[in-house]
């Protein structure tokens, strides 16, 4: 024990000194996590020993990761996603399966060995997308929920490969044996929607109470039903989803996610070292040709497929883009289905590291494109005009909008909010920060993470069906550009927006503001307003103080005890 704690505190050691030194280059972190796992595994230095430990850890990681994912899923979702994820997911597996399985004969594998390659080639990562799109805050997306659609439908047609291939070594998988496949996976559903309804439901105030209750619980039935999920054949992942899906419908589902994100992060830092730890030095020179073309096709022909399929279905080219971009990686189901026929002795050990070496080039670049995709639509714009119908469907939910839009929360936006409930409307607020997001998140405030001069965005949240805009915002160019936009787009539309000086405020109002707030103007006329009607008696001011610091506590949590004694 002694051992493997010391080896793991050397791992996440190492961890973030490497962390640290792409951090200040700004590279993204999952890149170092992986770097990681190759230096402190055998192709490196070999200092993973305990090497069950670290797999343990890792899949805590992935159930969390999944369970929080199921949080955010609800029927509304899926009805709006579900056909063309699954459409994706089925012609991308077909398609890029059977184009694998050719350029695998090609090399010269065998028939058998050529399949599995090229099934592998066909399944792509949801973790490594998962966690790209939270640390973008752009799971809420249109694309983001496409992408995890496929993704999770993929993840679903992977244990099925696994289970099949696993029964090969005992002669096949009879049609009786998938048949009790099926049964007990609606036996297991069943369950679960019967545990919500004849007791989730009615527990709400009792779990709900108790903050540390809250937490221990979410994770004790996270973990459970993912457990027995696995036990009965089916992934750990599938029933760490499932999980959170049942409890996405209830009021505290945004609490326990808030709560459950920091203790995800540290288990899936520990997923990707495991991922990074099994590369294997020894037949890279034999495979790295062919890893090369095949790392081609998943990282250019997997998105084609994608982007063709959406392209087909009518959705614009940039959803298409961006969503394509997400398959563009082999899965971690890949590897342990390479692994299986290995040791099954169906397949060679040359055709894993193959594998497994196209795994790690794949995820090191789709890392980046996947970053970075907004940037690289700009320059493949003008060439992805053939994966784009003249006429597209549009890339947003008609019936999903607000009447009232806040823009920016840091800047005085909680009174704003504040407002907004007491109207009793359905309001938004968009952000840009992420630590302003988890405020909204704790908060349990509904919130779009993204930046108001993207276009893109402004049709998502359906902007020109809103009544009243407020932007906190004191950028001149991005109020400016709001207000062309809503002209446009809105024109009956209140916009309310800041200007940090009077020169601003003169212009926008020359564009069609409602009202331009001057942030160092209104407390001086606040205050003005004051000794006009108080005069300069101290005891008036010191009721007013009184009362301010009382509002400051209680808005801004303000240590008054202290103020008071200053």
């Amino acid at each position: 024990m002694h051992s493997t704690f010391n080896e793991l505190s050397l791992v996440i050691g190492v961890g973030v000194l490497i962390s640290l030194g792409l951090r200040l280059i700004r590279q993204p972190l999952t890149i170092a996590y992986i770097l990681t796992g190759v230096l402190v595994g055998p192709a490196v230095f070999n200092l993973i020993h305990s090497k069950d430990v670290i797999e343990v850890f890792a899949n805590f990681g992935i159930a969390l990761l999944l369970l929080i994912v199921g949080l955010g899923l609800n029927p509304r979702i899926i009805k709006e996603v579900g056909k063309i994820a699954g459409v994706i997911a089925v012609t991308k597996v077909f398609l890029a399966t059977l184009v694998g399985f050719g350029l695998a004969k090609a090399f010269g594998y065998d028939t058998t060995t050529a399949l599995y390659i090229g099934v592998s080639l066909s399944f792509s990562s949801t973790i490594i997308i998962l966690k790209i799109l939270t640390d973008k805050k752009e799971q809420s997306r249109l694309y983001g929920k496409i992408s995890i659609g496929y993704l999770l439908v993929e993840d679903v047609l992977a244990t099925f490969v696994l289970i099949i291939a696993s029964a090969n070594s005992n002669g096949g998988i009879s049609v009786s044996s998938f048949a009790t496949l099926v049964f007990k996976g609606m036996v297991l559903v069943g369950g679960l929607i019967l545990i919500k309804q004849l007791f989730l439901n009615h527990l709400n105030s009792i779990i709900a109470k108790s903050q540390e209750f809250l937490f221990l619980f979410a994770i004790g039935w996270g973990l459970c039903v993912a457990a027995i999920f696995g036990k009965a054949g089916f992934s750990v992942e599938t029933g760490a989803l499932l999980a959170g899906v049942t409890l996405a419908s209830l009021p505290y589902a945004q609490e326990v996610s808030s709560r459950l994100k920091p203790l995800r992060d540290f288990f899936i830092v520990l997923f990707f070292i495991s991922l990074g730890s099994h590369l294997q030095v020894g037949d890279i020179r034999a495979v790295l040709p062919h890893a090369l073309i095949l790392s081609a096709f998943v990282l250019i022909g997997n998105p084609i497929i994608v982007m063709t399929t959406m392209g087909l279905s009518g959705y614009t080219k940039k959803t298409s883009f961006k969503a394509g971009l997400t398959g563009a990686q082999i899965s971690e189901f890949s590897l342990i289905l390479l692994l299986l026929a290995v040791s099954q002795g169906q397949i060679p050990q040359q055709a894993a590291s193959l594998v497994t070496v196209v795994a790690f080039i794949t995820i090191a670049v789709s890392t980046y494109t996947n970053t970075y995709a907004d940037k690289l639509y700009v320059y493949f714009e003008k060439y992805l005009h053939l994966f784009e119908r003249k006429k597209v469907r549009s890339d947003r939910d008609t019936s999903h909008h607000y009447e009232l839009v806040l823009i920016g929360y840091n800047k005085g936006g909680h009174e704003f909010v504040k407002v907004f409930q007491q109207l009793k409307k359905k309001y938004v607020v968009i952000d840009y920060d992420p630590a302003i997001i988890d405020t909204l998140e704790q908060k349990n405030i509904e919130y779009i993470y993204g930046d108001v001069t993207d276009p893109e965005l402004l049709e998502e949240v359906n902007l020109d069906r809103a009544k009243l805009i407020v932007s906190t915002i004191t950028d001149f160019a991005t109020n400016a550009s709001l207000m062309a936009w809503l002209d446009k787009e809105d024109p009956k539309a209140v916009f309310i927006c800041t200007a940090d000086s009077l020169e601003e405020a003169a212009e926008l109002y020359s564009k069609g503001a409602a009202y331009v707030m001057l942030p160092h103007l209104i407390g001086s006329e606040k205050i003005g307003s004051f000794i006009k009607r108080s005069g300069l008696k101290k005891s008036e001011f010191k009721i007013y103080r009184e009362k301010h610091l009382a509002y400051l506590q209680s808005h801004y949590e303000l240590d008054l005890d202290q103020t008071t004694a200053n």
